[in-house]
């Protein structure tokens, strides 16, 4: 089943993948093969088809689009874990499994098996692995898989925002990050970017001036700067001036940009961070309580005021996470006019850690809550990153805070399944 479906993979189109993995499945006995891909919001699940301008027409009545909240396809996307479907209506038991890439979700994978046992519960992960490879390898090149992952228009600078972004799940086994954009169909001046390398994981968050197409412009182009000359060894001390002095080349000094530049050394946990005009980070720690990391700020990148940037540092424990944003999170509008402010988001993510969500979740729901409980005013944008510690195991820990399923836990009958029955 695999082999062939690799072998084929090298020249299989997106509208061809539900087919052809139910071809290749059916080898290996499963039925009832179902790709269900994730919207932009990750709030509702659509169904790959493969046929029409957006991979999903002619999707069957009741199984076209499955809510992430209340249903049992749902739970499987939110906890990344293996979970019973109904009964397919054949009497063959059906699993909900997990589509990641890496530890990204991109959805779930439905199929049925008369077998059972561990050959065949592995050989459902490593198809449900491989299906999550083949998504994510021709996403990039598909109107197709956009059309499908969006439910309505998207502006220009939206569009350019959401192509430059990296994806909003990392996982290895030192840290886990994850990162959200809203309104995400209309975001225009924000931006957030991560990399690695060696031991060194930078993170950085910009907010541009304005809420138009030249904001989304000047943010991005803040974005490309810092990867430009961090690329070419530039060091963070000095990374702030030289995506200042690229701002004012394309700019003058007509527009500007608010961030942080951090480098974490997932080594020791030695965090360094610039501050430019922006909001101070916020660590929270043992789920319990958090701190605001205090820095003095330089001017905001582009308005050349010549304030000196100042190279500061915390010692970060293992399990500690770090939150990066942009004030349209804090400054939206609860019911009765009244800010939600830094306390209610800090208590939010503390609260959803204690529960013991991932990143990645903690995010979304975040989210879901602001957009039906607040109004936004402005973009709003949270890069959040937990170091594990040194080195952790990459097998165990750093899977399971990202949502990252094992075979040995997930909820099969008998294993840890009593809760789904």
């Amino acid at each position: 089943m695999l082999a062939g479906l690799l072998a084929e993979s090298h020249v299989l189109s997106f509208e061809r993948l539900p087919s052809r993995v139910a071809e290749h499945a059916a080898t290996a006995g499963f039925s009832h093969v179902l790709i269900y891909l994730g919207d932009l919001r990750r709030d509702a699940l659509r169904l790959l088809t493969g046929r029409g301008l957006d991979a999903h027409a002619g999707a069957p009545e009741g199984k076209a689009v499955l809510s992430v909240e209340g249903t049992v396809a749902g739970r499987a996307f939110q906890y990344g874990r293996v979970v019973p479907a109904a009964d397919t209506g054949d009497g063959v038991p059906g699993w909900w499994l997990p589509l990641l890439d890496g530890t990204e979700r991109l959805g779930v994978l439905h199929l049925a098996s008369a077998e059972d046992g561990e050959d065949v519960r592995q050989d459902m992960l490593a198809l449900a692995s491989l299906v999550a490879m083949l998504v994510a390898g021709s996403r990039d090149t598909s109107d197709s898989y956009a059309r499908l992952t969006r439910i309505r228009p998207m502006n220009i600078a939206a569009e350019m925002q959401w192509t430059l972004m990296p994806p909003r799940t990392y996982a290895d086994s030192r840290v886990v990050i994850g990162a959200v954009m809203e309104p995400a169909y209309e975001v225009s001046g924000d931006a957030y970017d991560y990399a690695t390398a060696a031991d060194v994981v930078h993170l950085s968050i910009f907010d541009a001036m304005g809420h138009d197409t030249s904001a989304g412009l000047t943010a991005a182009l803040a974005m490309g700067a810092c990867r430009n000359h961090r690329r070419q060894g530039t060091g963070l001390g000095d990374l702030g001036d030289a995506i200042e002095r690229v701002l004012i080349e394309q700019f003058g000094r007509s527009r500007f940009v608010t961030g942080v530049l951090a480098d974490l050394d997932t080594s020791t946990g030695m965090l360094t961070w610039v501050n430019r005009g922006h909001h101070p980070p916020v660590v929270i720690r043992d789920g319990r309580w958090s701190t605001l990391l205090r820095c003095p700020p330089a001017h905001p990148l582009g308005t050349d005021l010549r304030l000196p940037s100042t190279l500061c540092r915390e010692q970060l424990q293992p399990g500690d996470r770090l939150v990066l944003y942009t004030d349209g999170i804090t400054e939206a509008r609860v019911p009765g006019g009244e800010e939600f402010g830094l306390a209610r988001f800090v208590d939010f993510l503390v609260r959803h850690h204690i529960d013991g969500l991932s990143v990645p979740e903690t995010l979304r729901r975040l989210i879901q809550a602001h957009l039906h409980h607040s109004r936004l005013r402005d973009d709003a944008t949270i890069l959040l990153c937990e170091w594990l510690g040194p080195r952790v195991d990459a097998t165990t820990d750093s899977a399971a805070l990202a949502g990252v399923p094992d075979a040995m836990t997930a909820d099969w009958p008998g294993v840890a399944g009593q809760e789904n029955r």
